[in-house]
């Protein structure tokens, strides 16, 4: 289905939602299959994960497949790992703290709920992979159980002290007044500087980062996280990568960033040079996959440039015989 076709089909299903008061009043019920109830301003406490979360299996939320190009219908980038009743999140671009409260009930995934996340991680620090990183942590943090918890490159603690800062006077009026503060120290962010290597081991859990050529910026890092039932990689933005071939050798899932080879070509000469430097195009990534063979091929932060979203596969699938999928928002994985 192209995108035309999934924007008039999410059209269709607004103008149907918009109907359903007006079909209760005239007495008519809707089957039960077209009614999708997210619940709104809920607010959630949990001193620990359920017995059902701790038993659930290994899973993989994309709460943002974006780009810096504003587009309706995708948040910045963000993928939420789902394991043992905890949410670690890949970056945090705009709108994936909103999405992760619509999969939180969505899918029924309580650790997804935003101030009950515990983690994230950033593979760089520009501002569509961080400008959630302030919502995140203080979304509710006077309900928080422990302040987030924020791993990234060189800048990571810089940024954690300015959002602190910016907040301060919200922090100020909600400490000395009448409101009730269940955890005062609730909007600090404990900030970690990371290097190449093993960050967090947990249980089953292990979480790697590994640096990526993402142009002049220096560092960039992927992942790879491996748990009891799953192994996935995530590219960040990155050109083609000898790393990321490696980390990725028959893994589960493989989340790569993907420029369209024909929508580079729209681009001006010195944003041709700029992409080719700091992205990984269509071709490129279809000769990536066909040595590091992933279960499932997932591209994400997609720059199109004018061209029908679709043409990436068809450019990957001309050189790679593996499955690949375009992901959406709030697509799940594995796909069970």
């Amino acid at each position: 289905m192209n995108r035309i076709s999934i924007r008039s089909l999410a059209l269709t299903v607004i103008s149907f939602v918009m109907l359903l008061p007006l079909g209760n009043a005239l007495g008519q019920t809707p089957e039960d299959e077209f009614a999708i109830t997210l619940p709104s301003a809920r607010t959630e406490l949990r001193e620990a994960p359920s017995e059902r979360e701790l038993q659930a299996p290994t899973q993989v939320v994309v709460l943002g497949t974006g780009t810096p190009i504003p587009d309706a219908f995708r948040a910045g980038s963000s993928i939420a790992v789902i394991h043992k009743g905890e949410s670690y999140l890949f970056d945090a671009g705009a709108g994936a703290v909103r999405n992760a409260a619509i999969a939180r009930y969505k899918y029924d995934i309580p650790s997804l709920y935003p101030s009950l996340i515990c983690c994230v991680f950033f593979t760089h620090l520009h501002s569509d992979h961080t400008m959630d990183f302030s919502e995140l942590a203080h979304t509710m943090w006077w309900r928080r159980n422990a302040g987030l918890r924020a791993w990234g490159p060189e800048g990571i603690e810089r940024m954690a002290n300015g959002l602190l800062e910016m907040n301060s006077v919200d922090v100020d009026l909600r400490t000395g007044g009448l409101q009730p503060v269940q955890n005062p120290d609730g909007f600090r962010v404990a900030a970690r500087t990371i290097e190449s290597g093993i960050l967090l081991e947990k249980d089953d859990l292990v979480i790697e980062a590994f640096v990526v050529d993402h142009g002049d910026i220096h560092p960039a890092y992927g992942f790879k996280v491996t748990t009891d039932d799953l192994s996935l990689v995530i590219s960040g933005d990155t050109a083609y990568s000898e790393a990321i071939v490696e980390k990725a050798q028959g893994v589960d899932l493989l989340f790569h960033e993907v420029i369209s080879q024909q929508g580079l070509l729209q681009n001006s000469p010195g944003f041709q040079r700029y992409h080719n430097s700091a992205h990984t195009t269509s071709e490129e990534l279809a000769r990536l996959a066909n040595i590091a063979r992933p279960g499932l091929l997932v591209l994400y932060h997609g720059l199109f440039y004018g061209t029908e979203e679709e043409l990436v596969l068809d450019e990957i699938s001309a050189i790679y015989d593996g499955e690949v999928i375009l992901a959406e928002d709030l697509d799940v994985f594995p796909q069970r």
